[in-house]
């Protein structure tokens, strides 16, 4: 009897692990869009060197690397992730998908600092790059400094191709760097931890198969106050 209460305690603390364990990894993502979110917020609350509001408002997406986050997203000085959100027709923004950024000319250290990096795509065609296997800044999609300011003006050109603006941060200032050469891919494992569910990014941004976390609601909340 002792040796099958024994077996039954083990099997218990074990799947109490499984279970602490799963939750983590899944806390590990919502703490990522919680990041993207505070480094949104911290590049548009000076208006000489936020994004201009034309872009987020013509924008169908944005993706954001934020450098560091608790439990470390960043191995070495070209790696990191983040999450991306699309904007449909009606300006609805989508829950955020989880994207892996590596590689390239950009580093992720300037100066010796780690960077921040936030993208805006502006046409379907850019979102749906993301969305294949893998992309590759430069080569697969248009890819240029983007403008500062919340007033600032854009390139007309760039924007009727749907080319994507980059933006990084480092030592405190968001600054327009061109991210070229840099990779990007679907962070699938994420995805799944994320919404307990195995969903493609493209199920995410524009399938409408799952709803917002409590980050993702506070994120989407703060992209409709600056894309409005």
């Amino acid at each position: 009897m002792r040796k099958v209460y024994a077996l039954l305690l083990a099997g218990a603390l074990t799947a109490s692990m499984m279970l602490t364990g799963a939750n983590a990894y899944a806390d590990k993502w919502e703490d990522l869009i919680t990041e993207a979110g505070k480094v949104l917020k911290e590049v548009n609350a000076m208006p000489d060197t936020a994004i201009p509001t034309d872009l987020l408002r013509k924008c169908r997406g944005i993706a954001i690397f934020p450098s560091t986050v608790g439990g470390g997203f960043i191995i070495g000085a070209k790696y990191g992730q983040g999450v991306m959100l699309y904007k449909d027709d009606k300006g609805k923004w989508s829950p955020p998908a989880v994207f892996n950024i590596g590689g390239g000319s950009f580093g992720w250290q300037i100066g010796g600092q780690a960077t921040d990096s936030i993208l805006v795509i502006m046409s379907d065609r850019g979102v749906d790059g993301f969305l294949a296997s893998k992309l590759t800044l430069g080569a697969d999609a248009s890819v240029a400094a983007g403008p500062v300011g919340r007033d600032a003006q854009a390139s007309t050109d760039l924007q009727l191709k749907g080319g994507i603006f980059s933006y990084s941060r480092s030592r405190g200032a968001f600054i327009g760097l061109k991210l070229e050469g840099a990779g990007i891919t679907q962070n699938k494992e994420g995805d799944k931890a994320l919404y307990k569910a195995d969903v493609t990014a493209k199920e995410i941004l524009k399938g409408g198969k799952v709803s917002p976390t409590p980050a993702g609601v506070a994120l989407i909340k703060e992209l409709q106050g600056y894309s409005r």
